[in-house]
């Protein structure tokens, strides 16, 4: 089993997963891109997704990620998922995009393809 489904089962049984609506449209747009014809399947698995209670880019979350884009040079995009991470009280953030182990603002980056959750304990 791959480390990222682990991490996925793991997140969906303890109700623990948050994500961000830049997030899955970011994931339908790049799903649509590689697979045109996987409209169904990658409505579903947002659907899916939206189980996660969505954080939304309001006027604050845009703000803090100016500042972390500020103070820690991210693009804004990786910023404004940085802070929507913050904005649900995130822990931690899985990214493959973002450096693995750098903490930003007090959220520690995941790269979920590279880490066991084990590893980070309390789960």
């Amino acid at each position: 089993m791959l480390v990222s489904t682990r991490w996925r089962e793991l997140l969906w049984k303890n109700r623990r997963g948050r994500v961000s609506f830049q997030v899955l449209q970011e994931f339908y747009a790049n799903v649509l891109r590689k697979r045109p014809n996987a409209r169904d399947e990658a409505r579903a698995e947002v659907r899916d997704l939206m189980e996660w209670d969505p954080i939304a880019a309001d006027r604050q979350t845009i703000e803090l990620a100016w500042k972390l884009q500020d103070r820690y040079k991210p693009s804004f995009w990786d910023a404004l998922i940085v802070a929507a991470a913050k904005s649900a009280e995130c822990g931690y953030l899985l990214s493959e995009d973002l450096q693995a182990n750098q903490d930003i603002d007090g959220i520690l980056v995941v790269n979920p393809f590279a880490t066991e959750p084990a590893s980070l304990g309390g789960w």
